[in-house]
């Protein structure tokens, strides 16, 4: 866990769910640690997560993980989370995001439609809405919440385009992260948030700059707004693979990380987010 130098009563919390096979410690390694700045960008105590046996129970209805199959109740384990550090970090209860990568994604995804009111806000890297046959839910009724997506476009372990995770490779990827099913593209994932969040006006989009003259990776941002409804916007890293974006380059094995794309002063700007 990261907080501000000066630690102030009311301040924001940023829960960190990690990706497959990981741990809070490794994800903050993967990311070399570019999320701690939200303790600078947005006065945020920013808690790094451990998933059991390193998953996460997420919304993915096809998962053969243990924390699946040991029925682990990890939205419990968010609440109780938010819960301690109220108490011992004085954080305010309404002032809650959760930012998610892969698994971790899928994990946010999930608290999104069950504990929604649990967040202010919710940030999904590499990782889509499960197909309708392949979504586990509970039946909260749905608590419309700003949505922030990212995606590049090569991804091979979760499809840009959807369909099952590994694409080609599904019956490797199954082996390896014990996970199947469907999934919708990431343009439909922007879609189902943004009717979720009842906009129904069509998205924009635009073009963000680049800032290391880089063309290995380009961004570009579906945005959906509506006056009075909470917005989606999902950035579509071109060239990108199953990365986090930002300075720390991924092992080239999970494709191109995009440089362009400071994710701590996205997440800041996209949630006006302000030091506490």
């Amino acid at each position: 866990m990261v907080t501000p130098r000066e630690l102030r009563p009311g301040g924001r919390l940023v829960l960190i769910f990690h990706g497959s096979k990981q741990n809070g410690g490794k994800f903050r390694a993967f990311t070399g640690g570019s999320l701690d700045s939200l303790t600078t960008e947005a006065g945020a105590v920013v808690a790094y997560l451990d998933g059991y046996k390193g998953h996460w129970n997420d919304a993915c209805a096809d998962s053969r993980v243990a924390a699946r199959v040991e029925d682990v109740d990890d939205v419990a384990f968010a609440r109780a989370v938010v819960g301690a550090l109220e108490r011992s970090h004085r954080i305010d209860r309404s002032k809650v995001y959760a930012v998610g990568f892969s698994n971790g994604g899928g994990m946010v995804i999930r608290l999104v439609h069950e504990s929604s009111d649990l967040l202010a806000g919710a940030t999904v890297i590499a990782a889509t809405q499960p197909a309708p046959e392949n979504f586990r839910h509970g039946t909260v009724p749905a608590v419309p919440i700003p949505m922030l997506l990212i995606h590049g476009t090569r991804d091979r372990l979760v499809p840009y385009a959807g369909g099952r995770i590994g694409g080609r490779a599904h019956r490797l990827a199954r082996l390896m992260f014990r996970v199947g099913g469907p999934f919708l593209s990431a343009p439909q994932t922007a879609a189902y948030f943004a009717a979720r969040n009842s906009i129904d006006r069509p998205p924009s989009t635009r073009k963000l700059p680049q800032h290391d003259g880089s063309r290995a990776t380009s961004v570009t941002a579906l945005d959906y707004r509506q006056d009075g409804r909470p917005p989606t916007t999902l950035y579509t890293v071109h060239g990108g693979g199953h990365t986090v974006p930002g300075p720390h380059p991924a092992p080239r094995i999970m494709g191109r990380t995009c440089p362009n794309l400071n994710l701590a002063e996205a997440i800041s700007a996209f949630f006006a987010l302000t030091p506490a």
